[in-house]
């Protein structure tokens, strides 16, 4: 350790107490934290990339400073979609620390890197208070039937109003209006389920029939319309 001319001529002054960091929440105990390893839990961070027209949700679940588990979820760009392929093998087993530091290739994914080591450093997560944490796996529950990441996709106009195109639910096949032109419901089908369906031997005709629901009152609709027609 090298000092300057100044400090070598100071004296002493003996430090008084040390009482650590403050401890934090981490799976259903109280932590304080001084290295990586000291952090656990499961939480989410959000990103953006620099010209902001794409963003990240990025979950972790993190064991003792190592990162556990990842769920890359995207919206923006089409190479965004790559981006999160790649992330997803870079982050699993590489500390914290590491991760924080690694090009995860996006500038969205990066964001919420460095938004979600700030979370679980300051012990604000989702397991915080869960005896044990959340098992590996427990950031596919954030994801709906088929494990298809929850969208909700809207468009509207001044001039023409709301489209509804896309629910946690599903792809909105139709909107239904009432007298004034109101949306009071719409129809849906589970894109995730269908899928799921076909995957595992069903007609598509069939599973396509089988998924399809509504919300609200769509069956007292006075009019109902195709979000993406009309």
């Amino acid at each position: 350790m090298n000092y300057t001319h100044e400090v070598k001529q100071m004296c002493t002054v003996k430090k008084g107490p040390d009482h650590g960091p403050a401890p934090i929440p981490e799976e259903g105990k109280w932590v304080k934290s001084k290295q990586i390893s000291d952090i656990s839990g499961l939480s989410h961070g959000i990103g953006w990339c620099a010209p902001q027209q794409g963003a990240c949700k990025l979950t972790l679940n993190v064991k003792e400073g190592i990162i556990e588990e990842a769920l890359v979820e995207t919206i923006g760009c089409s190479g965004m979609t790559h981006s999160a392929a790649m992330a997803a093998e870079i982050l699993q087993g590489k500390t914290l620390l590491e991760a924080l530091n690694t090009d995860l290739v996006c500038d969205a994914i990066n964001v919420a890197m460095r938004e979600i080591f700030k979370q679980l450093a300051y012990g604000r997560t989702q397991s915080a208070f869960s005896e044990n944490g959340l098992p590996i796996g427990s950031s596919l529950e954030d994801l709906g039937k088929g494990l298809r990441s929850q969208v909700g996709t809207m468009f509207g106009t001044r001039a023409k109003g709301v489209r509804y195109l896309e629910m946690a639910e599903g792809y909105v096949l139709k909107i239904g209006l009432d007298e004034n032109d109101e949306v009071v419901g719409y129809k849906f089908v589970r894109l995730g389920k269908m899928l799921e369906d076909i995957r595992r031997g069903s007609d598509p005709k069939e599973a396509y029939k089988n998924n399809i629901g509504t919300y609200g009152q769509f069956d007292e609709a006075v009019k109902v319309i195709d979000p993406r027609e009309e």
